[in-house]
């Protein structure tokens, strides 16, 4: 494979604020991979799941992802809150959520320069942040563009929100 020919199949992802490259050249894969459901698969130390996309690649979710959250119908049985998440249940009841669609998933690793948000807003959880509260990182400009979810009941994967991102191919 040439050069020429490997980089048409990559891609970056920028802020859209200040245009700065934030996670490193990732590869599309076709569909998002299953979440690993098993305790056994877990890090013992951090209690997290593997990543739900391996390192160097990314996918696009097209389900609502994230906050905010809307009171599900059918409380009696009720759904995940989002694809590949937990069940979320609030004073009010069970909800799901009415975020955004066509977030892009990626390994968390393959944006290590996003920093939590002051004073880790929306970054609450047991063992790591839930990613039940909105966008938890920002690009080193300070804009929010991202949600980790990193916590030991639900996937291990980072969302980065397709309106305060876009996608660059070098």
């Amino acid at each position: 494979m040439t050069p020429s020919t490997r980089n048409e199949d990559l891609t970056v992802f920028l802020c859209s604020r200040c245009g700065v490259a934030i996670t490193a050249e990732l590869v599309e894969l076709r569909a998002i991979p299953d979440v690993h459901e098993s305790e056994q698969d877990r890090d013992e130390k951090t209690r997290r799941a593997p990543s739900t996309i391996p390192p160097g690649h990314f996918a696009i979710d097209p389900q609502p992802w994230g906050f905010p959250y809307v009171l599900q119908e059918n409380q009696g049985d009720p759904e995940p809150a989002q694809s590949r998440g937990p069940l979320v249940c609030h004073e009010e009841g069970f909800v799901i959520s009415a975020g955004p669609r066509d977030t892009i998933v990626v390994h968390p690793e393959d944006a290590a320069g996003l920093q939590p948000l002051p004073d880790h807003r929306n970054s609450s959880g047991c063992c790591g942040p839930a990613g039940n509260q909105g966008l938890n990182l920002a690009c080193p400009c300070g804009a929010p563009v991202a949600t980790l979810a990193a916590d030991c009941f639900g996937p291990y994967e980072l969302h980065l929100d397709p309106v305060r991102t876009f996608a660059l191919a070098p």
